[in-house]
């Protein structure tokens, strides 16, 4: 039963955020929607499960939660920090900055949700991951200290994600 139960719905977390997006989407809830927005849940995962050969082992979406709750923060935080710089920071003292962040995060999934993270706050986009995909390579628009950047992402936000992504 267990092994009909994954193979109709290989990623049950993804077929109920479908569903729910699908429903919030439509103007009205109705039955009819609910029902279509479960159907599109259950084939959209299932259709895709075979370019997602490594799903994580274990995710917290307790954790997730929180941890989103705490981007939103910084993403607002973020915003009056950048519209600050644009209108106080003259562009011939702006210290704009390339950074490498050495990743102890292994799970592509993780990766793709730290990089999403840091791309999401201004003043910071995730412009390359290397090869071995062991670092990431992140522009800050401006900063003195870029060590003090490098260490904040990972305190911040890679050392939560380990916690999400077992």
């Amino acid at each position: 039963m267990a092994r009909a139960f994954h193979w109709l719905m290989p990623h049950p977390f993804l077929t109920l955020i479908l569903a729910v997006v699908w429903t919030l989407l439509q103007n009205e809830i109705s039955a009819g929607m609910v029902v279509f927005g479960i159907i599109l849940g259950i084939i959209i995962p299932w259709g895709t499960s075979v370019w997602w050969p490594d799903r994580p082992n274990s995710f917290r979406p307790s954790k997730m939660i929180t941890y989103s709750l705490m981007v939103m923060w910084d993403i607002l935080v973020a915003n009056i920090q950048v519209a600050w710089i644009v209108l106080t920071v003259p562009n011939a003292k702006l210290k704009p900055a390339w950074i490498v962040i050495p990743l102890e995060l292994r799970q592509p999934e993780a990766i793709t949700v730290l990089a999403g993270t840091i791309t999401l706050t201004p003043g910071t986009v995730s412009a390359d991951l290397s090869d071995e995909g062991h670092s990431l390579l992140v522009h800050v628009l401006h900063t003195d200290d870029a060590d003090a950047v490098r260490d904040e992402i990972k305190s911040r936000y890679e050392r939560r994600l380990q916690e999400i992504f077992l």
